[in-house]
């Protein structure tokens, strides 16, 4: 099947047809190679082409002279209906060759409740769902990002999962496979030798038992496979590689503006923040490689704007000078700055206000939670003085709308921090009834924004039973009907069914795919965006599967409890988390780890003194 040929027939029966036509700037395309990558984001083009590592990856395989890597999206609803019609197989985006004729389709996995668009994605591909029905001629399915730190519901259709940072474990992995492909070594063998590869976990050679309640009872190897995988860290990020000359998308994505990375890692400990544990250790770019790369993505790709990434960019050790000489080019260039995850300190609004000037468009401020209390057990080290400071600040300032960040369902938490959210808010809004002597039209706009906390793998938290979406939804209603006596005040909050699927997939073990595969077929795709969300269709799936979601989501972990990822070595350790667990429920605080080791074990495998960048 010719599928250019095809496509030009069904590309103008769908929405944004230059989501499947490839063609941007900076494209990649190679005559020859030994192997064929696919890195493959199973949501829509305009979301995975903001996604920062693509960009990465796709420059580090494409940089390796005898790999090949193309790109491949799950396609909207629209074009998957023209697809199956036409009998069209999935394709990549640079050359329209089928994903069954790759060597490797690589999932990133960002988000839970993207499962289902992996299968989907598979079975247009025409690619066998589970790993032990694929043969040799085969693509190996490979998986790697944050939700691979727990593989086990994914286990059964993945050949082999990354753990940890992926650019210097792709080159190892491609290279091995060529070998191996040269000597015609065949799959089992090629995945055995794979397995080798520190980062690389393989779900075939790891056998859990269950105890008669459910639990895991154990998860052992087979005999010359590691019993643990240790997560890989590219140890100094001045030296790793980085995309000069970015993919530039033809149509508007996301994120459409050119992003230098600041650091990784976080060392202030969130007790709930996946992120901040696995991405340790902290490591740094220099002030003036980054300004270098950010010059030089400006050049290639044209973008007017350019976006700072890191967990907390107010954290990087550099911070003042680094962005007074980014504010500086950017005048020269008319280019914008835009500066995500600050902290609202006086050098914060300094800056804001030379970036926004009197187009003040709003503030972001995550608190987390109500109260001081509560806060302290989940280790956010802010005060309310902090908070009230800020909002004072910034309102003098002239900032008219600010959007503060809430969570519900927080281990400990009681009516007292729910009515302490409410306070937050009022007395906000009191500080700008004050500022601006009483003036309707000057007072500040607040949202209001409340996500249902979900425990997450490697961290604190993990032990913690999710609030049903019952009681999730009953706080959603005191809080509604508090915040609305407050003039000026808008409420928002997460879909409760939603939030408990991704516990579900999120604390899930190797069990839990079959629900997956059954949820697909009854047709749930996209289901992280909520109007394609069927509640409904999940629970048959869970219950053709003899599952309880309240197993998974809803039930407190113990002491001694084996999870289904203990096989993945996050660098922090098992007893460091429970450690922290323990102080959350005494509601005493962790320092951060730049100001002193907490002892969280990553020192075993990282050095953790060299987080500043020279």
């Amino acid at each position: 099947m010719n599928i250019t040929k095809e496509l030009e027939k069904l590309l103008p029966e769908v929405e944004k047809p230059a989501r499947y036509t490839g063609g941007e700037l900076h494209a990649v395309y190679k005559e020859n190679s030994a192997l064929r990558f696919g890195f493959a984001f199973p949501d829509t083009y305009e979301i995975g082409m903001s996604y920062l590592g693509l960009q990465i990856l796709y420059k580090v395989l494409n940089d390796e002279p005898e790999v090949y890597c193309e790109r491949l999206f799950a396609p909207s609803s629209d074009m998957e209906e023209q697809m199956r019609k036409a009998e069209l197989p999935l394709f990549t985006i640079e050359t329209k060759t089928p994903a069954r004729e790759l060597d490797f389709i690589g999932f990133t996995l960002q988000y839970e409740l993207s499962y289902t668009n992996i299968l989907n994605m598979l079975d247009l591909a025409g690619i066998p769902l589970l790993q032990k029905e694929r043969g040799q001629k085969d693509p190996l399915i490979i998986g790697g990002g944050p939700c691979a730190y727990n593989p086990e519901p994914l286990a059964d259709f993945f050949d082999l999962f990354v753990i940890g940072e992926g650019e210097e474990v792709l080159p190892e992995i491609c290279s091995a496979y060529i070998k191996a492909k040269r000597a015609e070594v065949d799959r089992n063998e090629i995945l055995v030798n794979l397995s080798k590869i520190e980062g690389v976990y393989v779900p075939s050679f790891y056998h859990p038992t269950y105890m008669n309640d459910g639990r895991i009872n154990s998860i052992e190897s087979d005999p010359g496979i590691p019993a643990k995988v240790m997560k890989r860290i590219v140890p100094d990020l001045n030296k790793a590689p980085f995309p000069l000359k970015p993919l530039v998308p033809l149509i508007e994505v996301v994120h459409d503006r050119s992003v230098v990375e600041l650091f990784r890692g976080c060392s202030r400990g969130c007790r709930f923040c996946q992120a901040g544990m696995v991405y340790r250790p902290v490591r740094e770019r220099t002030p003036k490689l980054i300004i270098s790369q950010a010059k030089e993505q400006l050049r290639a790709t044209g973008h007017d704007e350019i976006s700072l990434l890191s967990l907390s960019t107010s954290d990087y050790s550099g911070i003042e000078p680094l962005v007074t000489e980014l504010m500086k080019m950017g005048r020269e260039d008319n280019v914008s700055l835009s500066l995500p995850s600050l902290r609202l300190d006086s050098f914060s609004f300094k800056v804001l206000e030379e970036i926004q000037g009197y187009k003040k468009t709003g503030l972001t401020f995550a608190p987390e939670a109500g109260t001081q209390r509560l806060r302290n057990v989940i280790n956010k080290s802010i005060t309310d003085e902090d908070i009230y400071g800020s909002m004072e600040q910034a309102i003098g300032l002239g900032w008219k709308s600010v959007k503060l960040y809430f969570m519900v369902g927080l281990p400990t938490e009681t009516w007292e921090d729910l009515d302490g959210i409410v306070e937050t808010a009022r007395k906000i809004m009191n500080i700008s009834y004050r500022l601006s002597g009483g003036k309707k039209s000057e007072r500040i706009h607040i949202t209001v924004s409340v996500s249902n906390f979900v425990p997450k793998p490697h961290t604190p938290f993990q032990w913690h039973a999710q609030n049903s979406p019952e009681l999730l939804h009953e706080k959603h209603m005191y809080l509604k009907d508090r915040l609305k006596t407050i003039k000026g005040v808008f409420f928002t909050y997460h879909h409760n069914a939603q939030s408990q699927m991704e516990a579900l997939l999120a604390k899930g073990d190797r069990r839990v795919g079959q629900a997956i595969r059954y949820a697909w077929e009854s047709g749930c795709t996209f289901d992280s965006w909520r109007e394609c969300f069927r509640y409904e269709k999940w629970v048959g799936a869970l219950e053709k599967a003899g599952l309880n979601i309240e197993f998974y989501a809803n039930r407190e972990g113990t002491e001694d409890e084996v999870f289904p990822w203990d096989i993945i070595d996050c660098g922090v350790t098992k007893e460091f988390l429970l450690s922290e667990w323990k102080k959350a429920k005494e509601e005493q605080l962790t320092k951060d780890c730049r100001k002193g080791c907490t002892g969280c074990g990553l020192t075993r495998i990282a050095d953790c003194g060299k987080e500043k960048g020279e």
